[in-house]
């Protein structure tokens, strides 16, 4: 039994800001050899564009003004030919090669020299990268999640985390899925995991860990 709550306050030097998959070939219309601009897509890449990425980008300079540390999910084969890559991304045809530029965050959300890139082959950052180590060792116990797409790879972030003992919080409207419904349904299943929370008010939590 414990009196800690889901929306506790983030310690300083144990907090991590998590950005997952905001990637040029996700995200750019026309970039993903899979994706066609129309229905579904045309409602993420407007949703994405006009309210993910800028959320996310206040989110990343909070962050970074409080010493917060910042980690960064990407889905990227450890080969050219992706054949170290998981079951299930071969069957869906996800490969984004180590050398491909569309593989790198969108500029907005380019990381910097000193924060965390790890690529990923799974929908599960904890299943196919090392976070877990990593964040252990940098002493994290605090894991604030934001990125795409809701109901999968932040979805999995969020219950893992969780799972492994990290206090999470998912930054709601600064995540996206193909659809709203998609996205609203997924915050509404996971949101027994984490503390479901808003840009302006982590943001505003980011800043008042930065020292007068």
């Amino acid at each position: 039994m414990t009196d800690r709550l889901r929306d506790e306050p983030f310690p300083i030097g144990t907090t991590a800001l998590l950005l997952v998959d905001m990637q040029r070939i996700w995200l750019e219309p026309g970039a993903d050899p899979h994706g066609s601009g129309v229905g579904e897509r045309a409602y993420f890449y407007g949703e994405v564009a006009a309210n993910t990425i800028p959320r996310q980008a206040r989110l990343l300079a909070a962050a970074r003004a409080a010493g917060v540390e910042v980690v960064h999910t990407i889905i990227q084969s450890l080969t050219p030919d992706g054949r170290d890559r998981s079951l299930d991304h071969k069957l869906s045809y996800i490969h984004v090669s180590p050398d491909d530029p569309l593989g790198q965050p969108v500029p907005a959300l380019a990381p910097r020299r000193g924060e965390v890139v790890l690529p990923k082959t799974s929908s599960g950052v904890f299943n196919s990268t090392a976070i877990d180590y990593v964040l252990r060792n940098l002493g994290i116990t605090h894991l604030v999640v934001a990125g795409i797409m809701t109901d999968q790879c932040v979805d999995m972030a969020v219950r893992d985390g969780a799972d492994r003992g990290y206090m999470v919080t998912c930054v709601g409207d600064a995540c996206a899925a193909r659809t709203a419904e998609r996205h609203a349904n997924a915050l509404g299943a996971f949101g027994g995991y984490c503390w479901v929370s808003d840009t302006a008010t982590v943001e505003a939590r980011f800043l008042e860990m930065v020292a007068p």
